[in-house]
């Protein structure tokens, strides 16, 4: 589970330099785009790490931001176990930076059962062999320290700490968020950290 004590401070982060490789997957599993009935096994996970107080607002959240477009349900994906009982989900969304479309890495998140196997990583090589396919980059993340495991993830798969740059809505608090992050990672962590920060 999340530690959601750690305080939440908006951090960015964005690939500028990534090319298509291999998706990585235990024997069994699979990654697959979006279908009909998905969203309610997405709020599932969702509320099960505590980003939603009940299925039903994760449920309406996703079908209200997410299901509005046709073209954008390959973009959804979801990863399924060898029972194709979902377990993990992360999307490949277009949010704004003024009145320009920005390529965003959206809700990564893996039942806690199946972590640390692989299937995190996987997903978001999904996705963001999308955003090579179709020269989408750069890409953006909006995360928080408490996502501290995740923000190492997505620094080996090439992204970068942002001491300045933003997308959408967020105001970048990375002083606040490096911080914080300095407090629950090792110092050989944190070094890696400050080394993948840029302005």
């Amino acid at each position: 589970m999340l530690d959601r004590t750690i305080p939440f401070c908006n951090t960015i982060m964005k690939c500028s330099d990534y090319e298509y490789r291999d998706v990585e997957l235990p024997d069994g599993f699979s990654i697959v785009s979006y279908q009909p009935g998905f969203e309610r096994e997405w709020a599932k996970l969702e509320c099960a790490i505590g980003d939603f107080d009940s299925e039903t607002e994760a449920e309406r959240y996703f079908v209200e931001t997410y299901l509005q477009k046709a073209e954008l349900f390959p973009n959804i994906l979801f990863a399924m176990n060898k029972a194709n009982d979902i377990i993990g989900s992360c999307i490949a969304w277009q949010d704004m930076q003024g009145i320009n479309c920005i390529s965003s890495l959206h809700w990564l998140v893996v039942d806690e059962r199946y972590q640390r196997i692989g299937i995190g990583r996987a997903l978001c090589t999904a996705v963001m062999n999308i955003y090579a396919k179709h020269r989408g980059l750069p890409v953006y993340i909006h995360t928080q320290p408490w996502s501290w495991k995740a923000i190492l993830l997505y620094i080996s798969l090439g992204f970068k700490l942002q001491k300045t740059d933003t997308f959408s809505h967020y105001v970048n608090e990375y002083e606040k968020a490096m911080i914080e992050l300095g407090k629950i990672t090792t110092e050989e962590q944190y070094e890696l950290l400050k080394r993948s920060s840029e302005e």
